[in-house]
């Protein structure tokens, strides 16, 4: 009965591979492409009975994988499917197990995409550690270069406001200077003037009482003299004014001359205090402004440093992004898309491991000896499964 059932297996395997000879081998082609066999064309390599089973799961194998290339848009999976067709093929026409080598495909392209996946995030945590250090630098030089900015401007207006300030203070003492000058002058002529006025004063004022003296002792002595005393009273009583008026005038310049000469010693010591304050307000302004003007160049020349390390943190940034921002597929489409390819090919050797477990338990070996001569004269296989 066995023999039987088996006998009509194989007719209906031939009678189907007949039918689909004659009307899919043309779909056959296109679906599974030039680069390898149709599965009607594998009646030709002598395999068919038991064999049928392992062809069936190997093609289902690379229809998935085939599937799968389509579906994440990989051209790696659809090279991985061509030569697992091959391989397949090749089997087929030689006798080889049909598993072996196509799990080995599958399985080497799993560690692939597993090892591209660790290299990948391997290269994002790279780049997240690089970005994050570079943009912490760069904020970092930033804020410096603020900081160094805002200093040199400090200290840029300060001292050009003690500049400033030193000509101001520079100009008032030429101006004080000027003033005291002609103080000094006016000064110099008041007391020249004086000096050439009080003797002839003097010398006046002693004029008149000299003759006053004569002129009482004259009209004292002889009575002759005394019946002119009416005139001598009229002339002694006009030199008296005389002497009284050359008295005053004497007291009046000695008293201007004094008012003066203290008037000036006092503007005089006011503007010398004056001129020692300006001049040591020049001289701690000026001693400042040098100080500045070393700082300024300081910070300047650190500004200009820090810009340098700036503009090569922003190159290497340039560079980071360039390597590291994703502008086609971003780390999490791409790991995505890994993971859904390394799920499909797990699941396209669970199919053949699956397949290849139900032969040994059906004696697969056995039925491959004792079959062997009968597949070569059928030559029948199924097509996948679609």
């Amino acid at each position: 009965a066995e023999t039987m059932s088996r006998a009509e297996e194989l007719k209906a395997i031939d009678e189907a591979r007949t039918v689909i000879a004659k009307m899919a081998e043309g779909a056959a082609d296109i679906t599974y492409s030039l680069t390898q066999k149709s599965f009607l064309q594998l009646g030709q390599t002598g395999r068919a009975g038991a064999w049928s089973e392992a062809d069936l799961a190997n093609f289902e194998a690379v229809r998935f994988v085939r599937k799968l290339a389509r579906e994440q848009h990989s051209e790696a999976l659809a090279q991985l499917a061509r030569r697992m067709s091959s391989a397949m093929n090749i089997g087929v026409t030689t006798g080889q197990d049909p598993f072996a080598k196509v799990r080995a495909m599958i399985s080497d392209m799993i560690k692939t995409l597993q090892k591209d996946a660790k290299a990948d995030a391997t290269h994002k945590a790279y780049c997240d550690k690089e970005l994050g250090e570079t943009l912490a630098k760069k904020n970092d030089k930033q804020a410096q270069i603020d900081k160094l900015s805002t200093a040199f401007d400090t200290k840029s207006a300060r001292a050009a406001q003690l500049k400033d300030e030193v000509a101001l203070l520079q100009k008032a003492l030429a101006e004080l200077a000027k003033s005291q000058a002609e103080l000094t002058s006016i000064r110099t002529e008041e007391k020249t003037s004086y000096d050439q006025n009080k003797p002839e004063m003097e010398s006046g004022l002693h004029a008149v009482k000299l003759a006053l003296t004569m002129l009482r002792e004259y009209y004292s002595q002889d009575a002759a003299h005394s019946k002119a005393q009416g005139g001598a009273t009229s002339i002694i009583g006009l030199l008296e004014v005389v002497e009284s008026d050359f008295a005053r005038t004497l007291a009046e310049m000695s008293a201007t001359e004094a008012s003066a000469q203290a008037a000036y010693d006092q503007v005089t010591k006011e503007n010398e205090i004056e001129r020692a304050a300006k001049e040591r307000a020049v001289e701690y302004k000026t001693k400042e402004g040098k100080q500045l003007d070393v700082a300024v160049l300081e910070a300047k020349s650190d500004r200009e440093g820090v810009q340098a390390e700036l503009a090569a943190i922003l190159d290497y940034n340039k560079h980071l992004m360039e390597m590291c921002v994703e502008k086609a597929e971003t780390y999490s489409e791409r790991s995505a898309r890994r993971g859904a390819e390394i799920a499909g090919l797990k699941e396209a050797l669970s199919i053949l491991e699956g397949e290849a477990v139900l032969l040994q338990r059906r004696g697969f070996g056995r039925r491959h000896r004792g079959l062997r001569g009968s597949g070569r004269e059928s030559g029948t296989l199924l097509p996948p499964s679609m």
